[in-house]
């Protein structure tokens, strides 16, 4: 592996570290807040819980159009300043609204991040380890969580009623961290190339992480592509892209319907209604996040081996079986251990799975002349239904027996083993030009 190649990766992946701190720290502040505004279930769930990924909804949709505008780079600078100032405002707060404003700017980061990010990755790394690298950025969300976690936990009793706001503002720390060393990494070859007509920089850029002869090999297939794609008309929603819009609408749907955030972002209360106490349900929530991490190398370490669909294979039937032995636990009022095993499981299942492959299979189905719009509607899609499941969770969790909830998720992974059986490509070592071939209809 190209050492230049996995630092930038690993740089860039840091966004998606800030993504996953940021969109779970919220656990540990839900009931505090909760309690300190005395809000209802409703505004809890529209405003406090889920105001972020409305933000994440806007910032994955529009992210498309500054990653191609001002580039890959540009684009991942302004990202952590997003996370910077949200981070700080969220633990300044006065009151609800105010908070929710900042944790919308947040989201706006995330969003812009699962866009941006793995584009930019996929576009640096070679073909045979290009899902690995893009799974860096996936690796560092878990990572994100796992920290954030752990942080919840050791943050709980430092400030009394205040816990909430270091909770919520120690994220400034790695933010700022981010900014610094973002700006050391190179601008995305393949965008300087089709965006900006600017190939003696590209070829710079190829020479530091490719041999002389790749590097002109590379420069020529790019400018080949180029040249092919000026005279295409049309957008990204144009019915030549149809098949990788349908493939991204539908695994980026699967992976919300699998009720991965309804488990993250409301474990402590899961807990305990599973039987924890309170105090063990956050110390237990640490546990969701080191599982998460463990599967997730795993998957990393699989993807380029096995290949992508073999790992959506694996997840789907663990996702089936775990959720309806989590249905049964709560059913039977199985012990508390009994349901936190299954839900260990359940992560694990989609560490290795949707977690792995989401964000690798979305960067690499698009033509490079559409890739950062086709990545927007793919993040789009997922963060649309995050969104919807996020705002309903509290209502759900509160309203309908938890075994009704997760039998409901159950059903939709059904679905999504027949996704995979019949609709989804490997992807696995083939160049994104060459899956530009495969994928998109002349």
């Amino acid at each position: 592996m190209n050492r230049r190649i996995l630092y930038y990766s690993i740089v860039v992946a840091m966004a998606g570290f800030l993504f996953g701190f940021d969109t779970v720290v919220i656990s540990g502040a839900n009931l505090p807040i909760k309690q300190l505004w005395n809000t209802s279930d409703w505004f809890h769930g529209t405003f406090i819980m889920s105001m972020a990924l409305w933000g994440t909804v806007i910032g994955a949709l529009a992210g498309g159009i500054p990653t191609d505008k001002y580039g890959r780079k540009t684009t991942l600078f302004w990202i952590g300043i997003l996370y910077f100032i949200s981070a700080l405002g969220s633990a300044l707060a006065t009151d609800p609204y105010l908070f929710s404003f900042f944790r919308f700017i947040g989201g706006l980061g995330v969003g812009a991040s699962s866009v941006t990010a793995p584009t930019y990755t996929s576009e640096i790394a070679p073909a045979k380890s290009r899902g690995q690298m893009v799974a860096l950025y996936q690796f560092n969300i878990v990572f994100g969580i796992l920290i954030a976690f752990i942080s919840n936990y050791l943050l709980k009793g430092f400030d009394g009623i205040n816990d909430w706001r270091w909770m919520m503002g120690v994220e400034a720390i790695p933010a700022l961290a981010y900014i610094l060393l973002i700006m050391g990494v190179p601008k995305s070859p393949r965008w300087l190339i089709l965006h900006q007509k600017d190939h003696d920089a590209a070829l710079e850029v190829l020479r530091k992480t490719n041999t002389e002869e790749e590097a002109l090999a590379l420069i020529a297939e790019i400018e080949k592509d180029g040249k092919a794609s000026e005279s295409i008309q049309g957008g990204v929603f144009s019915k030549r892209y149809s098949i990788p819009l349908m493939l991204a609408f539908l695994i980026a749907f699967f992976n919300q319907l699998s009720g991965i955030n309804f488990i993250l972002y409301y474990a402590p209360e899961i807990l305990e209604k599973a039987g924890f106490a309170s105090s063990d349900s956050l110390l237990s929530s640490i546990s969701i996040g080191g599982v998460n991490l463990v599967f997730t190398i795993l998957g990393m370490y699989l993807i380029d081996r096995a290949g992508r669909k073999q790992l959506m294979y694996i997840g789907s039937v663990g996702y089936i079986v775990s959720l309806l032995m989590v249905a049964y636990g709560f059913y039977a009022e199985a012990s508390a251990n009994f349901k936190l095993g299954f839900i260990l499981m359940f992560i694990a299942s989609h560490a290795i799975g949707q977690g792995a492959v989401i964000w690798v299979f979305i960067s690499e189905i698009f033509p490079n002349r559409v890739r950062a719009f086709g990545q927007a509607w793919g993040c789009g899609t997922h963060w649309v239904f995050a969104a919807l499941i996020t705002l309903f969770g509290a209502v759900l969790i509160n309203t309908f027996e938890p075994w009704m909830v997760f039998i409901f998720f159950a059903g939709f992974m059904v679905l999504q083993l027949l996704f995979v059986i019949f609709l989804m490509p490997e992807t696995k070592g083939v160049s994104l030009e060459e899956l530009q071939k495969r994928l998109v209809k002349e």
